[in-house]
């Protein structure tokens, strides 16, 4: 599937509230040592783990990526939280599923393995409430085509991201994320929050635009190059961030 055609459920159905989950499915890409920077992509509401993978054919080499299957079964895919509306999570069922997902996280990438966060549309919102519940845990975010879970049980109070880098792109014509939590989303990441942000608008709808895609494979490169001292981590050189890791 074209990644300007990654699916994702718009009802507003209210999903499982059960916080009884199984063990995380995982899809992986790129590299596979485990001091690698490790960059886990969250797939849209009615997706799957497998459709968001496609996205790590068009970023940098050098790092892990790691696609995670939601918790929750919708709509022949999975969500990541049961709705009060678009884009407004139920604030239990997100904390059932981001508690879930810190213990399947803080397995594979204990303290001291860099972590960044992309995320479409609900897995955008995932991913938001991720850094906002813990913003030190996170090397960066990347919030696709989705809104920040404002009001849904996690701080969004000024400055709360100070100096964490960030990412957000948006369309200009989408009719799937209400545009007042688009707007929201766009002044708290760049006015309040205190976040690095780099942010972009496109002329399209609820999908990638190209130019996205490659303004984020930028994103993630520069961080991968500070992550690895400004080494070849972002060409793919897996001795790098070792080398960096060794010097510190």
């Amino acid at each position: 599937m074209p990644i300007d055609r990654l699916r994702t459920g718009i009802g507003e159905a209210p999903g499982a509230l059960d916080s009884t989950f199984a063990a995380a499915v995982v899809a992986h890409a790129g590299s596979t040592d485990p001091r690698a920077p490790l960059v886990v992509l969250l797939h849209g509401r009615g997706s799957d783990e497998r459709e968001i993978l496609a996205l790590a054919e068009h970023l940098p080499a050098g790092p892990g990526y790691a696609a995670v299957r939601a918790p929750i079964a919708e709509g022949g895919g999975y969500a990541w939280f049961a709705n009060r509306g678009i884009g407004r999570p139920v604030a239990e069922s997100l904390r059932a599923a981001m508690d879930w997902f810190r213990g399947w996280l803080d397995a594979v990438a204990p303290a001291g393995r860099p972590v960044m966060l992309v995320g479409f549309s609900g897995g955008a919102a995932f991913a938001g409430g991720l850094l906002l519940d813990d913003p030190a845990r996170y090397a960066g975010a990347a919030i696709l085509y989705g809104t920040l879970p404002f009001d849904s049980g996690v701080p969004t109070t000024p400055a709360r991201l100070a100096g964490i880098p960030a990412f957000v792109a948006q369309g200009d014509h989408d009719n799937v994320i209400p545009r007042e939590l688009l707007d929201r989303t766009w002044t708290y990441l760049l006015d309040e929050s205190g976040a690095a942000t780099v942010a972009r608008r496109d002329p399209v709808g609820h999908g990638i635009a190209p130019e996205a895609l490659e303004a984020l494979g930028g994103w993630l490169a520069g961080r991968l190059g500070v992550l690895s001292g400004g080494q070849a981590w972002a060409n793919g050189d897996e001795s790098a961030f070792a080398s960096a890791e060794e010097g510190s």
